[in-house]
């Protein structure tokens, strides 16, 4: 319980530390590169070694930490710029509902029990998301432009493979001795793309480095790190019921999200808006008690 309730509030920090990068005018991009490297030396320290190392190389895992390394960097800037554009709800709401896509692969690859409550929370969720994007709020108002609508669709379908493939390496190459190892190498991986992009733009002169972002990095990096350890360490402890296990993760943290933007951010809604919000608690709890 410990470490699912650790993952709920670790995850909606990083949702609404977005929002306090925009507010102080801090690079997005660049705060999440450092965040990473962070993410490597807390690690490190935490288990006492550095894993990236010759003998890692040549482990079956090896290729997927470097893919989830990929996702973690693509897939964390569609939060922070979906964040500062559309609010912490929507993004919170668009990132979590994306329990959709690793449901359906629970059920395909690990055989989890499937019943009509299930079902209908995944037809529920899906209308959520269309609910929680859907113009006509304060929000939605000040960010007319269409496109801007495409982020949480892409939030959601991201988040919801990446959460897959957290469950598939977990479950197929992972145990007690080397999720760190893992863990590790796929920060590591996400560290390097983004410091390449970072030094070839200031290389180029299209970005201008900031100090202030290696501090944002260093305050991101290590909830950062400890968010992904917590759901991997209770997806092992509750190994067989990743089917529901995630949708009440999930729906812990569109809640906490969602009430934390409106009490530290003063977030506006639409109505149907707050109708998404509520409809994807609902349909969470019919995935995770069907």
């Amino acid at each position: 319980m410990l470490l699912l309730i650790g993952s709920i509030i670790l995850t909606s920090y990083l949702t609404l530390s977005f929002k306090i990068t925009g507010r102080l005018n801090i690079n997005t991009f660049q705060a999440i590169v450092f965040n990473y490297f962070s993410c490597v030396v807390t690690g490190s320290l935490f288990n006492g070694y550095f894993p990236v190392n010759s003998t890692n190389l040549q482990q079956p895992w090896f290729p997927w930490a470097l893919l989830m390394g990929v996702m973690f960097i693509t897939i964390f800037n569609v939060v922070g710029f979906t964040t500062q554009q559309l609010g912490v709800a929507v993004a919170s709401v668009a990132n979590k509902l994306s329990l959709v896509i690793p449901f359906i692969f629970s059920i395909y690859l690990y055989n989890e029990p499937v019943t009509l409550l299930k079902v209908l929370g995944i037809i529920m969720a899906l209308m959520a998301v269309y609910l929680t994007v859907k113009p006509g709020g304060k929000i939605n108002r000040r960010h007319s432009n269409t496109w801007l609508l495409v982020l949480p669709i892409l939030l959601f379908a991201g988040s919801g493979l990446l959460d897959t493939l957290i469950k598939y390496t977990e479950q197929r190459f992972l145990n007690d001795t080397n999720s760190n190892d893992f863990l590790i190498t796929a920060f590591t991986s996400a560290g390097i793309i983004g410091i390449l992009i970072l030094l070839t733009g200031i290389i180029m002169r299209r970005i201008r480095f900031e100090y202030k972002a290696v501090l944002a990095g260093i305050a991101i990096g290590v909830p950062n790190y400890f968010s992904i350890w917590c759901l991997v360490m209770a997806l092992k402890k509750y190994a067989g019921n990743s089917s529901s296990l995630i949708p009440i993760n999930n729906m812990g943290i569109v809640l906490f999200s969602a009430v934390a933007a409106w009490a530290l951010f003063r977030e506006k809604l639409s109505l149907y808006n707050w109708a998404g919000i509520l409809l994807s608690v609902a349909a969470i709890a019919l995935i995770a008690f069907g």
